[in-house]
């Protein structure tokens, strides 16, 4: 027991002597937390972005002019009204997400085609290919916004040449000899009455803030109420996901530089030396692997405790299944760099290959993107993945606010991975040992 003492001492001050691998084992993962936190949403303490479109109006109708202002009044949009060549070349260069072009004639043929469906006008979206998803948000707003103010122009009682004035002239020229003429005849009368007498009540034309009232149009049938579900009662901290997506990269970048110490102290024949010591070898390794562990699970204390004080990051769930998860995937990394110095030939080699396979473990756990926006085969892969249990626990623990038995799973798998790692690079230790 002296002995593992010592080698665990004598690691840990090796690695506290580097301050160059430190820092960087420090400063990195909290400055790109703080990043990705800060484009994932922040704290919630700031107003989502808004979506920056241009409009191209080649109509003067007035149904064209109101869909505009409708368009630009929406909370959600930032409007910029340019030629058809601007708002073109702004989006093809991703200076805009999106351009509306609203067509030449496009107020006319929208009432015309509001009830026949034919010959419907054509609104050009040209969008950032990047950016999917804003278009089907775009495409929302617009048809709200496209219906009440189309439908309004239809039901305009005051106007002349409205559809609704001109389609009575027409149907009262048939109703004698057609009985349905007559029906719709008296349907579209009283859509005009009720229309008048709106149009008498606001007498004067302008309401409480002097503005001219709008006609009656259809409008949206319903509201939403949005609300964030998780298990916390405080909101959604983007910086949560973010800090535990860096630490967990940032802490197998250490295990790496732990294994590949094993693989210079090779080189330079310290490790000989260690194993003609009266010490067993597994008492060596089991001292390499908790030295590791401890300095994981510092590294990961430390950028929490920064992301706490500084981003407001809380751990909303279990504390102790936060402490668990943590301790399993130190004891993951310490394994992952034992894995590294058994199979590894030289330093440099090792150190190329253990990167490429942490960058992937990384991204395919969603440290960099939450894996729910992963495709549903993409997800289900993951699962093979232990940095993927990580990140999921680590979320279940802090912004999620789950329980001690939602971190359970994510203990539970980490730790199956720490033996299979270990298990396989003890027996490449021994066989090399019994091979020299």
């Amino acid at each position: 027991m002296t002995a593992l003492i010592a080698l665990i001492r004598k690691d840990l001050i090796l690695f506290l002597s580097n301050r160059r691998a430190l820092l960087l084992s420090l400063l990195m993962p909290i400055m790109l937390g703080a990043f990705f936190g800060y484009l994932f949403g922040g704290s919630g303490a700031t107003d989502g972005g808004k979506i920056d479109v241009a409009l191209v109006q080649l109509d003067d109708s007035a149904a064209s002019r109101k869909i505009a202002a409708g368009l630009k009044s929406d909370k959600a949009l930032n409007v910029l009204e340019l030629s058809l060549a601007e708002a073109q070349d702004k989006v093809r260069k991703g200076k805009l997400n999106a351009a509306v072009v609203l067509p030449a004639g496009f107020g006319d043929a929208a009432k015309t085609a509001f009830f026949s469906g034919r010959n419907k006008p054509e609104i050009a979206l040209y969008y950032d290919p990047s950016q999917n998803a804003v278009l089907a948000m775009l495409k929302g707003m617009l048809t709200q916004h496209v219906m009440q103010n189309i439908s309004a122009e239809v039901f305009d009682a005051s106007a002349d040449n409205s559809y609704l004035n001109t389609s009575i002239k027409q149907l009262e020229s048939q109703a004698a000899s057609d009985p349905q003429s007559a029906e719709l005849v008296r349907f579209l009368g009283s859509v005009k009455q009720y229309q008048s007498t709106i149009a008498s009540k606001s007498a004067g034309g302008n309401d409480a803030g002097g503005a001219p009232k709008a006609g009656l149009g259809l409008s949206m049938p319903f509201s939403t109420r949005d609300e964030a579900m998780t298990s916390s009662p405080n909101k959604y901290n983007g910086y949560a996901h973010s800090f535990a997506g860096m630490s967990v990269q940032f802490i197998l970048f250490m295990g790496i530089d732990a294994g590949i110490a094993i693989l210079l102290a090779r080189r330079m024949g310290l490790w000989n030396r260690l194993l003609a010591a009266p010490i067993t070898l597994s008492t060596i390794l089991l001292a390499r692997a908790l030295s590791c562990a401890i300095i994981a699970f510092g590294i990961l204390g430390f950028i929490f405790a920064v992301a706490i004080l500084a981003f407001k990051v809380q751990i909303a769930g279990s504390v102790i299944g936060f402490i668990g998860v943590g301790l399993c995937f130190a004891l993951v990394t310490a394994s992952f760099g034992l894995l590294i110095a058994a199979f590894g030939q030289t330093p440099e080699a090792a150190r190329g290959l253990a990167v490429f396979a942490t960058l992937i473990m990384v991204m395919l756990g969603g440290a960099w993107v939450p894996s729910f926006l992963f495709p549903q085969w993409l997800q289900t892969l993951t699962l093979a993945v232990p940095t993927r249990w990580a990140v999921d626990g680590f979320d279940a623990m802090t912004w999620r606010g789950l329980g001690l038995d939602a971190a359970l799973p994510a203990m539970a798998v980490q730790l199956g991975f720490t033996l299979l790692f270990g298990g396989l690079a003890l027996w490449k230790f021994r066989r090399d040992a019994r091979l020299a």
